[in-house]
């Protein structure tokens, strides 16, 4: 594309194959002479023998011949089949899947004594009744006839959750485990609650309740690129309390890495899923980790053995019975666990389709308790030896053999002397211990808010340094596209005899805006999706404030590449061009005209960085930004004040050039490099009144310019801010 910023004649002939080659080139001749080769330009100008068409075509560098058009017509047909061809060929023969490697090969080995931790912390229970979770009907089910406004997922289910036992909450799919077990931790964005949820005798406050609890996700949600132990570091830094001192994170880091056997891994980095870093199995251990460091007293995990092979799946439930052996309440949810598994249990909550319980106590060694349960059932058939269990227990109380049995093993249940016995243990736990005193934090955060943007800060800079494929490749991207900016461009801002040498100049600076600009936006725009999925999970561990998430993110991609590849396009483009900036004879060097073209350099760069992590923050996924963002390029290449000037702009969109960020930063790159030159044009006019004529460029306007250049950077970053702190994509 950057080609047709110069005629042919005025293409170095070591870059006159890049014209020759490129796409564009073919198919703005096809347009071009498809337009002026008509009748509509066949007037033939005075004193000239050729037409008005002919002479618009040449002007511009191209070819005034007809046969072009099917030159340009075959020539693209041949691009369509060489680009889909070598697509193809990378498909076939181009491996980009990673198998992801384990850091280290280190058996890990059964621990069986019982853990201690270096910092005290205070076991509590959690008890709920009665508790009702339902949500708006769906559209379809009213379609289908359904007059109930909301759909109720939990009917009222009750139970208690105690310290030292580990908790199986089990059903078939759909039963409402998940929801139950967000429900309970308060993560649960919408829909209507009823109930009495109850932490060691005193009513649950979700402000206080996120203090002294942690949430172990299904999915393994970390930034990619930072270390086991720094992850732990960080969240040790952010949740425990302002009086515990680094030493004493530190010692608490150790022991959990030791509890949860991370210490083979200190060292490895994250990685994403599927790609680099950590195994699943390991992935696992360290989403336990995470949350053990902020020194809980309740944990919640979702589907901790999903997705893992037997020996992996060995590891994590060793993990969590270390866990357990602390004196910590762990409930899991599970599905249809083996039988090792299994056993690794000391009590079962299972949820029949529909939100109700059906069974809420021990299970027993070998699963002795349970399967008693079950078997007094009149019409259950007894269980085979060796058959697993749990297997056993999802299949008899199947809503099919209800129907075949004619029974409700909910009411089986609640006619039981077990449910009796629950009831009674909700009564007496309900009651606050003498001496007790309910839970109370002065702030919200555990860290004050300087800290929380320091902490932030510290792992956003990491993963940013660490980033290479990131970070690497826009300096180098930044670097070729200054060098070839350059090297077309060479010796073409020193020359200013036409309007054509002006528009080459021009061409130059907003081609580098342009393609770097829209790079840095794009670019970053997966790294922060990334990251924003990271920020709701420590977001709902209450780990921070937005804002000081907010904070680190744009500090810490401010500085680091806006700046330095402002100055790789400014030394290896604006140079080599010889624009006047720069110097006067190579000697005399104007510094005001250097830092002037530097600032709207770096600033555009900024600000286009900005708009990338807005459009992430303000949109659903990193794929949807991509696509809103594309159409916003488009529009502002169309009114950045090149392609059409600003005074050629019909009045009623002339509103849009002044919104456009690009058209600012063209304004001020042109204005305070060529604005107040009185060098003459070949028509007998200046270059200042020629661009305030054509463009409407005046120098007196740059401080204007340099004001909105500061306000579009602060806008994209407040937005950003703004849809971080009240925006919130993910629904549970």
């Amino acid at each position: 594309m950057c080609f047709f910023f110069n005629i042919i004649d005025d293409i170095k002939s070591w870059w006159i194959w890049g014209y020759w080659s490129s796409p564009m080139m073919y198919a703005m001749n096809g347009i071009v002479v498809n337009e002026f080769i008509g009748h509509s330009w066949n007037r033939v100008l005075p004193n000239s023998t050729e037409s008005l068409g002919v002479r618009i075509i040449t002007s511009r560098g191209f070819f005034p011949y007809a046969y072009w058009y099917w030159i340009a017509v075959a020539a693209l047909i041949g691009y369509v089949f060489l680009f889909n061809f070598t697509y193809t060929l990378a498909l076939t023969f181009l491996n980009h899947e990673n198998e992801a490697q384990n850091p280290s090969a280190v058996e890990l080995h059964s621990m069986s004594k019982k853990k201690g931790m270096i910092l005290p912390f205070e076991p509590h229970c959690i008890t709920f009744d009665d508790v009702k979770y339902s949500v708006d009907m769906p559209q379809e089910m009213k379609d289908e006839g359904v007059i109930e406004d909301r759909l109720m997922l939990l009917k009222g289910v009750s139970g208690v959750f105690r310290p030292g036992v580990l908790t199986a909450l089990m059903g078939v799919s759909g039963a409402g485990k998940t929801t139950l077990m967000d429900v309970l931790a308060g993560r649960k964005t919408g829909g209507y609650m009823e109930g009495n949820i109850v932490i060691s005798g005193y009513p649950k406050k979700q402000e206080t309740f996120a203090r002294i609890s942690g949430y172990c996700e299904q999915n393994d949600i970390h930034s990619p690129h930072v270390t086991v132990h720094e992850s732990l570091i960080y969240s040790a830094w952010l949740r425990l309390p302002a009086d515990v001192d680094s030493e004493t994170r530190k010692m608490l880091v150790g022991e959990v890495m030791e509890l949860v056997e991370l210490n083979p891994l200190r060292d490895a980095l994250v990685g994403l899923p599927g790609v680099n870093g950590l195994s699943t199995e390991q992935r696992k251990r360290l989403t336990i980790a995470v949350e053990l460091v902020a020194n809980p007293s309740i944990i919640f995990m979702d589907e901790p053995t999903s997705g893992l092979d037997a020996r992996a799946a060995a590891i994590v439930m060793r993990t969590i019975r270390n866990t357990v052996d602390t004196g910590r309440t762990i409930v899991c949810t599970i599905h249809q666990p083996s039988m090792d598994i299994f056993e690794a249990f000391d009590e079962l909550f299972l949820i029949k389709r529909r939100g109700e319980e059906l069974y809420v106590g021990p299970v027993g060694r070998n699963s002795c308790h349970l399967i008693k349960y079950f078997e007094d059932i009149e019409g259950i058939s007894k269980i085979k030896d060796g058959y697993n269990p749990a297997t056993w227990m999802l299949e008899v109380s199947a809503s099919a053999q209800e129907m075949a049995l004619g029974i409700d093993f909910t009411q089986v249940y609640k006619n039981s002397e077990l449910y009796k016995r629950n009831k009674a243990l909700i009564n007496e736990l309900n009651t606050p211990p003498s001496g007790s005193k309910d839970l109370y934090f002065p702030t919200q955060y555990s860290q004050s808010f300087f800290t929380q943007c320091m902490a932030c800060l510290w792992k956003q800079r990491l993963s940013y340094w660490r980033n290479t494929s990131y970070t690497a490749v826009r300096f180098l991207f930044s670097l070729g596209i200054g060098l070839m900016f350059g090297t077309m461009f060479w010796d073409l801002g020193g020359k200013r005899t036409s309007q054509q040498d002006l528009l080459n100049a021009m061409g130059s600076m907003y081609a580098a805006v342009l393609f770097i600009g829209t790079q840095n936006s794009s670019s970053v725009q997966p790294v922060v999706a990334v990251e924003r999925t990271v920020f709701y999970r420590e977001k709902a561990a209450g780990m921070y404030s937005p804002l000081s998430y907010a904070f680190a993110q744009i500090t810490c991609y401010s500085f680091p590449f806006a700046g330095s590849g402002g100055t790789t396009i400014r030394v290896c483009t604006n140079i080599s061009i010889r624009c006047p900036s720069v110097c006067n004879d190579w000697i005399s060097v104007d510094i005001c005209q250097i830092l002037l073209y530097l600032f709207f350099m770096y600033l555009s760069l900024l600000y286009m960085t900005f708009y990338g992590m807005m459009a992430v923050a303000m949109t659903p996924n990193s794929t949807i930004a991509a696509i809103v963002s594309a159409s916003f390029y488009g529009i502002w290449n169309l009114f950045s004040g090149f392609i059409i000037p600003r005074p050629r702009i019909p009045i009623w969109w002339r509103w849009y050039y002044w919104a456009c960020p690009i058209a600012w930063t063209l304004y001020g790159m042109v204005a305070s490099q060529f604005a107040d030159s009185e060098d003459m044009l070949e028509n007998g006019e200046t270059v200042k009144d020629y661009l305030e004529r054509y463009f409407g460029f005046e120098r007196s306007f740059l401080g204007v310019v340099a004001g909105m250049h500061v306000g579009f950077t602060l806008l994209f970053a407040f937005v950003f801010a703004f849809g971080i702190k009240s925006v919130n994509f993910q629904k549970r």
